[in-house]
């Protein structure tokens, strides 16, 4: 599996590198993008969190090994979650919160009310 996951993995990053070469891009093409982008994401944390739950596979790596694992994956998360509240926070000035309580609103509408005999 780790040939394969190699293989993969190196196609994706392939696949992103060239799409950040694309200068001039429609919103479309950008979109289209950040889903590669995320889809390569969401793989590599299946991954880690296959090799991290597995004590067969960690026992394997010193803990040198272990300790610049964590300092990096400490490292990334933290700019992720901190560019996800950016970007949460520019969706919410663009009206996304208005829109998700008037689709909460219309779901309300659309639910059957129970009746009381």
């Amino acid at each position: 599996m780790s040939d394969r996951w190699i293989r993969v993995s190196e196609k994706i990053l392939t696949q992103i590198k060239s799409l950040e070469k694309h200068k001039e891009r429609d919103r479309l093409e950008l979109v289209s993008s950040m889903r590669v982008a995320l889809g390569g994401l969401e793989m590599s944390l299946q991954g880690w969190k296959q090799w991290v739950n597995n004590p067969n596979v960690m026992t394997r790596f010193k803990k040198e090994d272990l300790d610049k694992m964590n300092k990096k994956l400490i490292e990334f998360t933290k700019a992720f979650i901190e560019y996800d509240l950016e970007a949460t926070k520019l969706g919410m000035k663009r009206g996304l919160k208005a829109r998700k309580k008037a689709e909460d609103k219309e779901k309300k509408k659309e639910k059957p009310e129970a009746y009381v005999t």
